[in-house]
């Protein structure tokens, strides 16, 4: 059984959190660090081009990308900023980009 998680006052650094792990797990900090790097070739091998585009960590949560259509420019636009006055908008190319979802468990934590 798993002991009862406590909460951090301050953010940990990326060597303080191998440190736990280590001790909680019985592992060495150059293996998690290892599997922490292997996690992140995994992560970009579902979410770079051509692939599947999302990736779950299970319980945690979900990467997904998120495919942005290229917008035209466009011509006298009505500013939302002052009213009466028009603007010119430029045009933006196709873009992807990066989403994170919690999961149902992470939400949980939260709460």
């Amino acid at each position: 059984m798993a002991k009862k998680a406590t909460a951090v006052s301050t953010a940990m650094t990326k060597s303080q959190i191998f440190s736990e792990i280590a001790d909680n797990t019985g592992l060495a900090k150059k293996e998690i660090a290892a599997v922490f790097d292997e996690l992140g070739t995994i992560v970009e091998r579902h979410v770079r081009k051509r692939a599947v585009g999302q990736f779950t960590l299970p319980g945690l949560l979900k990467i997904k990308t998120v495919k942005k259509p290229a917008r035209p420019a466009q011509k006298n636009v009505p500013n939302p900023f002052r009213p009466g006055e028009t603007m010119d908008v430029a045009a933006k190319p196709a873009s992807t980009r990066i989403k994170v979802l919690p999961l149902k468990k992470l939400k949980d934590m939260a709460g």
